[in-house]
């Protein structure tokens, strides 16, 4: 039996991936299933770039607001929930769409990662969970561990990398696979220059916008600082803001934007390492040229 078919969209941050998975999904009858390992927890909008209501346009999304701030969340979890809503898109005749940017949560579903997980140390993972998340890379490192932009600044992932090193298994051991689907994978980049611009275009109108007063907001909530330093980017650096260890909202802005663009460059280090990702040309007609490709998919 020939495998059902999802498209894949992908590429590194502020560079409209949701946009085109919305307007691709309208014009193909589909639904989207978000791949972001952040966008995933309630109240976490502004900083993690989600698309609202108004810019679904109508266009269903999963996987969005599936977790509350603070609950433990990981690729094991993610893979099982985006099986069920891409299924569940194939079961209504719809054709579904795997958009986002954090590539171990693209790669689990497109690449069907069985995932073998040894049972946790619990003593040493609370002794881990201790270390600051830049003491956390470092032993990472002293193990000769090398970090991808998935778990940089995502401090459950580096703990569960450590203790795996630490218990002489290799962190980062070829998964096995078993497809689910067959996948056609779009990317969306621009040059370095182009990123960057976005970039700092996106920071200034999600400030503006109330970026920080959604970071204060979750914190008097009740969202642990441990649990928004761990998050990394935004919500890190906006902590360090509120807390005063950046000193002025210039600062924030300069640094914040120079830490996006280190995580954008990441993202396509590691997006890159994929040969069969169809790179659009975003200097001609991306949506045009992703039609054709994605009408050839389905004819086959």
């Amino acid at each position: 039996m020939p495998l059902p078919k999802l498209i894949v969209i992908l590429g590194p941050t502020a560079c409209g991936k949701s946009g085109l998975g919305v307007a691709l999904a309208k014009k193909y009858g589909g639904e989207i299933v978000s791949a972001d390992s952040r966008q995933v927890y309630r109240g976490l909008d502004l900083g993690t770039g989600k698309i609202t209501i108004e810019e679904m346009e109508g266009v269903p999304h999963h996987l969005l607001d599936v977790a509350d701030p603070g609950e433990a969340f990981s690729v094991a979890r993610f893979q099982p929930m985006a099986y069920e809503a891409i299924d569940g898109t194939l079961a209504r005749n719809a054709l579904p769409f795997l958009v986002g940017g954090t590539g171990l949560y693209v790669r689990s579903v497109s690449e069907g990662y069985v995932f073998h997980e040894a049972p946790p140390d619990l003593a040493l993972r609370e002794e881990l969970e201790g270390l600051p998340i830049e003491t956390l890379r470092d032993r990472l490192t002293a193990q000769g561990v090398a970090l991808d932009e998935d778990c940089f600044h995502n401090r459950p992932r580096l703990v569960r990398l450590l203790e795996k090193a630490l218990h002489g298994e290799d962190p980062h051991a070829e998964a096995e696979r078993k497809p689910r689907y067959e996948v056609l994978t779009l990317g969306i980049s621009y040059p370095r220059e182009t990123v960057c611009q976005r970039i700092d275009q996106r920071l200034i109108a999600r400030l503006e916008a109330g970026m920080v007063e959604e970071v204060a907001a979750l914190r008097e909530k009740g969202v642990s600082d441990k649990f928004l330093e761990g998050l990394g980017l935004e919500y890190r650096y906006i902590l360090h803001y509120l807390t005063g260890a950046i000193p002025s909202e210039e600062a924030l802005v300069e640094e914040l934007g120079r830490a996006i663009k280190r995580f954008a460059k990441r993202q396509v280090s590691w997006f890159k390492k994929d040969k069969d990702v169809h790179w659009l040309d975003m200097d001609g007609e991306p949506t045009e040229e992703a039609s054709q490709l994605i009408e050839d998919f389905l004819s086959t």
